[in-house]
């Protein structure tokens, strides 16, 4: 484990204090939970991202079949 010196505004910190204080943990704990947090679903939708991407286009339809033309889709 590193130490991590951060600067917040004493409102922050005060919050802070009570909400780890009536969670039973620390301050550090907290603020560590929560970057764990944001790594994991960075990393989870980094992974989701490439196996998207690693995927080919799927056709529309078959290769022997014409797309329509443009007037007959916007016919008035």
């Amino acid at each position: 484990m590193k130490n991590v010196t951060i600067t917040l505004d004493e409102d922050v910190v005060r919050w802070a204090k009570v909400w780890a204080a009536s969670h039973d943990t620390s301050v550090s704990r907290m603020l560590g939970e929560e970057l764990r947090k944001k790594m994991l679903a960075e990393q989870h939708y980094e992974r989701a991202r490439k196996r998207f991407l690693s995927k080919g286009p799927t056709p529309l339809k078959a290769a022997s079949i014409p797309y329509p033309t443009r007037d007959s889709l916007y016919d008035r």
